[in-house]
């Protein structure tokens, strides 16, 4: 074993591979692309062995080819954020009805806030509603632990196991003992077993249905009774005087009371909590304010909902108040616990306002809320108990028998003199409305107030605007603005889709009118087009996105004979989560090599007639190549390509010419590139009192866009054309036959990086696959038509008759 500092999705997988987990898969999205990644360094490094990880094509690939492991008896783990179980639910659905083999666990990371997602959604939810089990870590540590044991659960009950961090339990980082060598588990002799149970038809569904239902309340009472898995749900107390005191085989243990109030935190939302407390009883005690007795349930086991250990935990209790990210699934399952077993028990949270409905939740915010629920419920907490009862404990700290896992939380340290509390807390300090009654003086909720309000470092002035953009040198900038160029005069909708290229709808660029989800850009936009056919609609998507989620929008577009463009955004990457590889790099993650899947062969396959080229950092052409494809009658492609700036060395940055600078602002009004600034108090003999531009030379990636932009020609700089390197005209001549394998067509453009655009010619009564040469012997040169006529690689080939410049 070594100990390492590791962030929490390169632990997570540690743990797996500890597990011996033999095949890792999914598709990259923040906050979970780091497990993928760390798995395919370990192995690269040799210190995981017979390991098989990849980036799938997507989350349902990911998944599917999961499925198929797991029935061989593989353990498997799938990672995704949450938006993309969206993507993999189809099988994930029907995957809990058949039923897995070996260990099958789901890394899905929820995103609140969100950071960097188009949803908050909760996959609590997800889980419940596929029947699936959740385990909800509230530290990397935990979810360390949880990780192993969700394979134990998966194949202890043959179902697959949601395993749920949150952003800030992805991307914390801590010390972990790990293996240094890991392999994976040896996979049963008898491997795959034909079995009427891996096909579901209707009949077996039914009988799956019921299964699936009794295993659920199995794996509840296992949640609260294997030490297992009871470790997760920690339940202890705290509060008033002999704190930590409980009851053993009916004696009382020194300082000992029954609490009259109880708090219930899930997820990383219990660390936040437990913090929270340690802050107000420190300060508490230094202020000589009494803290009532509370009782503490962590649930780390959310679905199904551990309900005799939350039953243990209410015994007695009057008032339970309930933090968790995001939905309400606890504070919601604590009701239904209420009116199942007819507890007197009144429950805060989410649904009566007193938790957030939406977001993170904080220490602070955490503290507020506590500090004005222990005012509201002092009196009865302090009140003489009815009936005498006393709840049990285990030996080891825990209610109910309960297993007790302590975790190690950070507490904030007390100043030496605590500020008098004077009011209560507002809803700009601890996103909660202010109630009659907490703002007395010696209430907790005026105490905690006046501790943050201490520490409140809050600007009341106006914040710098920084709306977020492309990065300098970023080639989508030139291919947004060389398509709105093409389109000028023309009514269009602009579909977009996920990926950095979203920001292409920020000002000044403006060429993004819509974004649903991942690929829906291309489909969207064939609405459009038959709603308002009087209108263009162009559909912008990336490489990445392309392999994973545009190919059958596109097959719909050529089947209906839908009027659309296609801007494919080829930066060679998945730049937004983190360059990660895709099918057309050609790069896996086991370290091998492959011929690309190469896009406009794709475009081709699915009968796209048009299909245009361009660098996107040579405007004119750009501008040129978008308006051949925009202007052909039906589904058309243009293909902007050119490496993202993370892949190549930057480029000497532009100058400005101050003699030259006429302050007009057209450089930064048109392509609003970050590298280049406007400084007012800049003079200039054209430019005069107006200001003029100046270049951030930190930022400034030297693709020369600008220098294209400019009317006067005051910015001066070499036309890098983004690293892209000259070559042979573009032509696409894709191969004649599909099996053959060879060389990847050159796609870029001349010294000049002109643009080529390539068009199938044929009889109209000829399908694709005759006119690409399968009629009558004729080769696939002679069925191809460009701009520049027989130049390049297929210099001195004859073309048909039929061809012909066009």
């Amino acid at each position: 074993m070594v100990k390492k500092l590791l962030m929490g999705n390169e632990a997570f997988a540690h743990a797996a591979l500890e597990a011996g987990v033999n095949v890792v898969a999914g598709y990259p999205g923040t906050p979970s692309s780091e497990l993928v990644e760390t798995v395919a360094k370990l192995h690269a490094a040799g210190a995981a062995q017979d390991v098989h990880v990849e980036w799938s094509t997507n989350e349902k690939a990911a998944l599917e080819m999961l499925a198929g492991a797991s029935y061989c008896g593989a353990r498997v783990l799938f990672t995704c954020k949450q938006v993309g179980l969206n993507v993999a639910s189809d099988a994930l659905m029907s995957l809990n009805y058949v039923g897995t083999g070996g260990g099958c666990v789901l890394f899905v990371a929820d995103d609140p806030g969100p950071i960097s997602s188009q949803t908050e959604q909760d996959t609590r939810r997800f889980g419940a509603f596929a029947k699936v089990p959740v385990l909800d870590p509230a530290t990397p540590e935990q979810g360390f632990a949880m990780m192993r044991a969700a394979f134990d659960l998966s194949e202890r009950y043959h179902t697959p196991v949601i395993v749920r961090p949150t952003t800030r339990i992805n991307h914390a980082s801590t010390f972990f003992e790990v293996a240094e060598e890991t392999h994976g588990r040896p996979l049963p002799e008898e491997g795959f077993q034909k079995d009427p149970k891996w096909v579901i038809f209707p009949k077996r569904a039914f009988e799956a249905h019921g299964e699936i239902n009794r295993r659920l309340a199995q794996i509840a009472w296992d949640y609260a009774y294997d030490p297992a898995f009871a470790r997760f749900n920690e339940v202890f107390e705290g509060g008033g005087e002999g704190e930590g005191a409980c009851v053993q085989n009916g004696v009382e243990g020194a300082g000992a009371s029954a609490p009259a109030v109880g708090i219930v935190a899930g997820g990383v939302s219990a660390a936040y909590a437990r913090e929270a407390l340690s802050l107000i009883e420190a300060q508490a005690s230094r202020a000589g304010i009494p803290v009532p007795r509370y009782r503490f349930m962590a649930v780390g086991t959310p679905y199904p909902f551990p309900a005799e250990t939350a039953a243990a935990f209410a015994e007695e209790l009057t008032d339970v108040i309930v933090f968790e990210e995001l939905d309400s699934v606890l504070e919601e399952e604590m009701l239904k616990l209420t009116g199942a077993r007819h507890l007197p028990l009144r429950v805060h949270g989410k649904l009566t306002g007193e938790a957030n409905d939406r977001g993170e939740n904080t220490t602070e915010n955490i503290a507020g809320r506590l500090g004005r629920f222990f005012d509201r419920t002092s009196a009865s907490a302090d009140s003489p108990r009815e009936g005498g009862g006393t709840s049990t404990c285990s030996s080891n700290g825990s209610l109910g028998g309960t297993a007790h896992w302590a975790v190690p939380f950070a507490v904030q340290p007390a100043s030496e003199e605590v500020p008098p509390p004077s009011r209560c807390s507002s809803e700009t300090e601890h996103g909660a409305s202010p109630d009659a009654g907490c703002g007395q003086a010696g209430s907790l909720a005026a105490l905690v107030a006046s501790i943050i309000g201490a520490n409140n470092l809050g600007y009341d002035g106006p914040l710098p605007v920084r709306p977020p953009v492309l990065c300098a040198g970023c080639p989508h900038r030139g291919s947004f603005y060389a398509a709105k160029q093409a389109l000028r005069g023309r009514e269009a909708v602009l579909c977009g889709d996920i990926g950095c290229y979203t920001l292409g709808n920020a000002q000044p660029l403006d060429a993004v009118d819509t974004c649903l989800c991942m690929g829906a850009g291309i489909t969207m936009a064939q609405g459009f087009a038959v709603a308002e056919p009087h209108k263009k609609q162009v559909a912008f998507v990336g490489d990445s996105t392309f392999f994973a989620s545009a190919m059958t929008g596109i097959a719909n577009a050529v089947y209906n004979g839908h009027d659309v463009t296609f801007a494919i955004l080829d930066n060679a990457t998945t730049a937004m989560t983190g360059s990660q590889p895709h099918p057309g790099t050609g790069v896996t993650l086991m370290g091998e090599r492959r011929r690309p899947i190469v896009i406009e062969e794709v475009l081709h396959g699915l009968g796209i007639q048009h299909i245009g080229f361009a660098n996107p950092h040579s405007l004119e052409s750009s501008v040129a190549a978008a308006r051949a494809a925009i202007d052909f009658e039906g589904p058309s492609a243009i293909i902007f390509r050119a490496p993202c700036i993370q892949l190549k060395k930057p480029d000497a940055p532009v100058t400005i010419d101050a003699d030259t600078c006429t302050g007009c602002k057209k450089c930064i009004t048109s392509i609003g590139c970050p590298g280049i600034g406007f400084d007012e108090g800049l003079r200039g003999p054209k430019s005069g009192g107006r200001g003029q531009a100046f270049v951030d030379t930190s930022l400034c990636d030297g693709c020369g866009l600008c220098t294209q932009v400019c009317s006067f020609n005051a910015i001066q700089g070499a036309v890098g054309f983004g690293g892209a390197v000259p070559a042979e005209p573009a032509i696409y001549a894709p191969n004649p036959d599909p099996f053959q394998t060879g060389p990847i067509p050159r796609v870029l453009t001349d010294e000049m990086n002109d643009f080529q655009e390539t068009e199938i010619a044929g009889e109209p009564n000829e399908t694709p696959g005759e006119v690409l040469g399968a009629a009558e012997g004729v080769s696939v040169a002679e069925r191809i038509v460009h701009s520049e006529g027989p130049t390049g690689p297929l210099a001195g080939l004859p073309l048909s008759e039929e061809g012909g410049v066009r």
